[in-house]
């Protein structure tokens, strides 16, 4: 019995769609950019040489590029994510990359596999594009973790500077010196926006609602009450800092209290899918005797329906909002 190896060259094919995307993306901008480094990328940009509000154009520009590229259509798919990403690919660059990693998985498909060429011509742009859209997401959702780690910690420096006497908006540059990235480089800019005149308030609000965490929106809440009615904000911070931290607690213990489910309703509906490809790729023939049957393929949209519907299902009973 001959296991063909072509379903481990399309999972090589794929990984290397994957890794090609973040090799291109850390040479075109260098690796700071990198979520894994952690360095401070805009002061790092500032100590290379670059001006400041050259640097902090270049990093609104990125961080807003994607937002409003939300009416084109099909992007507007990826358009939140790669916001959230905070990507410095602009909008038609990701097109781009999606049609030439999907020419380049065409070509490996071409050399590595005795595929038709209806099948590689149709399964390379669901690699190329799949890709893309799977690295941007895997992106979004480590930027967004990390900050949501990082807040507390912020917050609370942001109590300390305030009660030694600093004024908020030395706090805030004080959180984008000492902390890491990437909430370092957004509450830079909010620094370098409040040096130009900008409101603290407003500036913490749009990147709330450019990230999307509720902590977030909490502290431009805060802050802007304040700067309206007075009190002590280190007092008033220093209870967020509080209320974000057991959020976060509580977060990570909902999640961890429903990995189980989740994974186990991933596994229920992925193994039909498993055992069929295994089955079909050991013994080919082994579905010959009911393809002609006329209630196969209804029978198989049945199976697929109830396959898609256990996920969905699965998803809506274990997404707790905290």
């Amino acid at each position: 019995m001959a296991i063909s190896a072509e379903p481990l060259i399309y999972g090589l094919i794929f990984i290397g769609v994957l890794v090609l995307v973040e090799g291109i993306y850390l040479t075109l901008f260098g690796r700071s950019i990198s979520l894994n480094s952690r360095v401070n990328r805009r002061l790092d940009m500032i100590q290379s040489g670059k001006k400041r509000a050259d640097v902090m154009d270049k990093l609104r520009k990125e961080m807003n590029q994607h937002g409003r590229s939300m009416g084109i259509p099909l992007y507007s798919l990826l358009a939140t994510k790669a916001q959230k990403a905070a990507l410095a690919f602009t909008p038609l660059q990701l097109v781009m990359l999606m049609g030439a990693v999907s020419l380049m998985a065409f070509f490996g498909l071409t050399l590595a596999t005795d595929t038709s060429l209806a099948i590689r011509a149709a399964v390379a742009p669901l690699m190329g594009i799949g890709g893309i859209f799977f690295w941007v997401n895997a992106k979004a959702n480590k930027r967004t973790s990390m900050i949501e780690e990082q807040l507390p910690d912020a917050v609370e420096l942001m109590v300390r500077s305030l009660r030694v006497g600093h004024p908020f908006s030395s706090a805030v540059q004080i959180v984008s010196k000492e902390i890491k990235d990437p909430l370092a480089s957004e509450f830079g800019i909010i620094a370098d926006e409040s040096a130009y005149g900008r409101d603290v308030g407003e500036a913490l609000k749009d990147m709330a609602e450019r990230i999307g965490l509720q902590d977030l929106r909490f502290l431009a809440v805060a802050v802007t009450i304040q700067q309206q009615s007075g009190g002590n904000l280190a007092e008033i911070l220093a209870g967020l800092a509080q209320v974000i931290r057991a959020r976060f607690r509580l977060f990570r213990r909902v999640k961890a209290i429903t990995a189980e489910a989740q994974w186990s309703g991933k596994f229920l509906s992925s193994f039909p899918i498993v055992a069929l490809i295994v089955i079909n790729v050991s013994k080919p023939d082994y579905y010959d005797e009911v393809m002609d049957h006329p209630y196969f393929i209804p029978a198989c949209i049945f199976v697929a329906a109830f396959l898609t519907l256990n996920l969905i299902v699965m998803r809506v009973l274990t997404n707790i909002k905290v």
